[in-house]
């Protein structure tokens, strides 16, 4: 499920998108090194689990690998037009003025791909002096990865500029820009008097600004970040590269695009929608049984796939129609979608736990654990809601399904069942890290989906493959872009005078939570979870370990937070998402998610204020 292009536009999900032809070898050349880590990532726990014999340099040649796809996926992405960013203040423009902001907003990521193609070079001749320590090659095989990626997008960037954008509107473009840099130019020397007051003009207000313009978010970040080193610090942008390359290489993140593959398999096989029909033949003959089938499926899906798109595509063409023929009206049924798919975000193998766990270097297995506890929780609330919005729902006609169809159901769905349960236990055990679980994951996934479900067509999987290193590109090139601004921050002295704020609050650690959930559902409005957590982790959670809050019990917190975010209208991307999935006006559904978002928001400030519920499993 091509979870960019779906988030593309805030008016619903984009086509599936095509890349260009002459980029054919580099889609090729992407998908060969997304089979490459597979297989050696398999190679690797095969080697260490059966035979005790580890093989010290497959991590070495992972690592060089993911960056290669990291920068090639991006540019595949900026091909397809599959980076994520918003459009719905440009969509309210006259049609005129769209074109001049699309042009701009092209032309903007090209000026910052530009300015950083220099520093990426000389970051990858500087790597070529350091020696890799099992393959003893230099690494600047590896960083080689930055000025070619870096390099292809911005071609292509100005290609989408020439191709999409009249002279007028280039021109316009043009000297805006020209005028807004030599005017920081003129008054950078005041600027640099006015210490951390530059935070709220460039790291916000640039990036906010870059944001209405509809820049793809990456890009806002490196623009933000990139301005404010340039024009009120010292510092070389040489660092900024760094920077980038450290938050997009954490060995953690290689698990990223093999869920994301392993979404696309659930997809393709039907698994998600075996599992479906075994929850509606067990409980689709009790009042708001459909309700609690559709969250059930949420539940257990999203264990499998990873992805909220995913999820959403997969459950509601299934369960839709039969909810319909009982009454229920789809403007609840879309509120019931957006907000179980919200609940789910918390169930391995959530890739924003995978993130997240990165960026605030907090235990992936402790983050898998919590996670269901935390989704039963909001499960639950959701639940009830559902059974009294259903106390009017038509029976009429409605039987128990026959055991002999329940344990046919079951039968089918149980491969796929069991794949939630074996993510989780292998790496909340400690057996194996959320890496090798991916790898052996798709891998079930790919035979079960052979043997039992039909399989998958050659030339379906390499599309896959293609999808995913696209994906995985947008994702990392977020992820790298926000670290780069995360350590801006950092550096300014910001994260220790929020310490010291936040801890003279009246309150302690509760008014601190109040706080964190103000932010996040914020910046999941705006952001979408990756940025945010990545942007967000290393200024937060000093703060919260200061208060003596657990990492766990904080984690949960912001990713419930950031996705109810998410899912709240009028900006909520996940909510219009659901919208298009079940093809409902938004204006229709925003009047009745509102009691859903209401439930998930008692939901979360039970977990807030209740750490039980996050720590018991540990």
């Amino acid at each position: 499920m091509d979870e960019a292009a779906i988030l593309a536009g805030l008016e619903g999900i984009a086509p599936q998108q095509t890349g260009s032809r002459w980029m054919r070898p580099i889609e090729a050349v992407a998908a060969a090194l997304l089979v490459a880590i597979i297989a050696l990532l398999l190679t690797g726990v095969i080697s260490r689990y059966v035979f005790s014999l580890p093989i010290v340099w497959i991590d070495e040649v992972a690592s060089i690998s993911f960056l290669w796809l990291a920068m090639l996926g991006s540019a595949m992405a900026v091909d397809r037009s599959e980076h994520l960013r918003l459009t719905l203040f440009v969509g309210m423009l006259p049609s005129r003025v769209q074109g001049v902001a699309n042009t701009l907003a092209m032309l903007l990521m090209a000026v910052f791909l530009g300015v950083m193609l220099r520093p990426a070079y000389e970051y990858a001749m500087e790597e070529a002096f350091i020696t890799s320590a099992a393959l003893n090659i230099p690494m600047s095989y590896r960083a080689t990865a930055l000025p070619v990626g870096i390099a292809l997008m911005l071609v292509l960037a100005v290609v989408n500029v020439i191709k999409g954008s009249n002279f007028r509107q280039i021109a316009i473009s043009v000297v805006a820009t020209a005028v807004v840099v030599a005017l920081l130019w003129f008054v950078g020397p005041s600027l640099k008097t006015i210490g951390n007051w530059n935070i709220p003009i460039f790291l916000v207000g640039f990036v906010a600004l870059f944001l209405v313009l509809g820049v793809p978010i990456a890009f806002c970040f490196g623009l933000g970040t990139l301005a404010f080193l340039t024009f009120t610090t010292s510092v070389p942008v040489f660092v900024m590269i760094g920077r980038m390359d450290e938050g997009m290489s954490s060995i953690i993140l290689l698990s990223v695009p093999i869920f994301v593959l392993l979404g696309c398999v659930l997809d393709a096989t039907g698994m998600g929608k075996a599992i479906v029909e075994f929850l509606a033949s067990l409980l689709g003959h009790v009042r708001a049984g459909m309700s609690y089938v559709l969250l059930g499926s949420l539940f257990l899906v999203s264990g499998i796939s990873g992805s909220k798109v995913s999820d959403m595509a997969t459950v509601a063409p299934a369960l839709f129609p039969e909810m319909k023929r009982r009454g229920h009206k789809p403007p609840e049924m879309i509120a019931l979608l957006a907000t179980g798919a919200a609940m789910a975000e918390t169930v391995p193998p959530s890739i924003v736990l995978i993130v997240l766990g990165s960026a605030a270097g907090v235990s992936i297995a402790g983050l898998f654990t919590s996670g269901f506890a935390i989704a039963m929780v909001l499960l639950l609330v959701l639940a009830v809601l559902a059974r009294w919005k259903s106390r009017h729902e038509s029976m009429a006609g409605v039987r128990r399904a026959p055991l002999s169809l329940i344990k046919k159901a079951f039968l089918v769905a149980a491969p796929a069942l069991v794949l939630p349960f074996l993510i989780r236990t292998a790496v909340g055990e400690g057996i194996a890290t959320a890496t090798e679980v991916s790898t052996i994951a798709v891998l079930y996934a790919m035979i079960i989906g052979v043997i039992l479900y039909g399989g998958i067509s050659r030339e379906r999987l390499y599309g896959m493959l293609v999808e995913t290193a696209a994906l995985s590109g947008a994702i990392l090139m977020i992820l790298g872009a926000a670290s780069a601004m995360a350590w801006a921050l950092t550096q300014t002295g910001f994260a220790s005078q929020l310490v010291a704020a936040v801890q003279d609050l009246p309150g302690g650690w509760l008014t601190f939570m109040g706080v964190t959930i103000l932010i996040f559902m914020v910046l999941g409005c705006v952001l979408e979870g990756l940025p945010a957590i990545v942007l967000m982790a290393p200024i937060m959670f000093p703060v919260a370990r200061s208060l003596g809050i657990n990492d766990i019990h904080y984690s949960m917190v912001v990713v419930t937070a950031m996705n109810i975010g998410l899912m709240a209208p009028p900006i909520g991307i996940g909510f219009y998402i659901a919208c298009k999935i079940g093809n409902v006006s938004p204006d229709e559904a925003m009047k009745a998610i509102w009691p859903y978002i209401g439930a998930l928001m008692i939901g979360l400030l039970v977990i807030a204020a209740v750490p039980f519920f996050s720590t018991v499993f540990l």
